[in-house]
């Protein structure tokens, strides 16, 4: 069974989270913080970032593309379609959407929001800077239009199928979702996708998630939200 090193809301390791389960892989999880960069971490690997994917009697697999592909090139299923198109036009497109979600939203918007809300939380003396987090609302709201401009012409975020780019998109919207900072009455197309992806059966343990001393903010876990 392999083993993923994963922080429960970092949304790479969600990411790889959702590609095991959707291909019926299960996966030991060993959670960390990277931020505190603990020396089992930085042996494994210097830049203290998650995921790493680790298998007996092969050497880890370092970080959210490298474990993307190891997933995809070892436990692919052949008898139902993966989350990666056949035709290259389709192809193109989510590889499009899925730099946009990984670089894009994650450097506008996510990585802040975690690093004041989650990590700060480990920083002696540190707070949430509220004028970090309102740039990071604002350029959220940016990107919830563009998605539902997207989701208002196609059944997917990449087209007519689902793929690894509404993966992504899930795994950094139910991270924000969990700290409370998406606001569907605002985004109905996304949240209507969201809610089709939300009740697969692949996002189950993602919705069991609970960080210690800080709950999940109301309708985080509700198929009905």
């Amino acid at each position: 069974m392999p083993r993923l090193l994963h922080h429960k809301l970092d949304p790479a390791s969600r990411l790889c989270r959702l590609m095991f389960a959707e291909y019926g892989v299960p996966a030991d999880l060993e959670e960390v913080k990277p931020w505190t960069r603990e020396s089992h971490l930085l042996e494994i690997n210097p830049a203290a970032t998650v995921p790493i994917m680790i298998e007996s009697g092969e050497p880890p697999i370092v970080g959210m593309l490298a474990v993307l592909h190891a997933i995809e090139e070892r436990y692919a299923p052949t008898a139902v379609a993966g989350l990666f198109p056949a035709q290259p036009r389709d192809r193109a497109e989510m590889w499009r959407l899925l730099e946009w979600v990984l670089l894009k939203l994650n450097d506008e918007v996510t990585r802040y929001v975690l690093e004041e809300k989650i990590v700060k939380r480990d920083q002696r003396g540190a707070t949430p800077d509220p004028g970090v987090l309102r740039v990071a609302k604002a350029n959220l709201a940016e990107h919830l239009l563009y998605f539902n401009w997207l989701f208002a012409t196609r059944q997917w975020l990449a087209g007519a199928t689902m793929t690894l780019a509404d993966f992504a998109l899930a795994a950094h919207l139910s991270s924000l979702d969990y700290l409370g900072d998406v606001h569907w009455d605002t985004s109905p197309e996304t949240r209507h996708w969201y809610a089709r992806i939300k009740s697969r059966p692949a996002f189950r343990t993602l919705l069991n998630d609970r960080v210690p001393g800080m709950p999940a903010a109301a309708g985080y876990a509700d198929l009905d939200f």
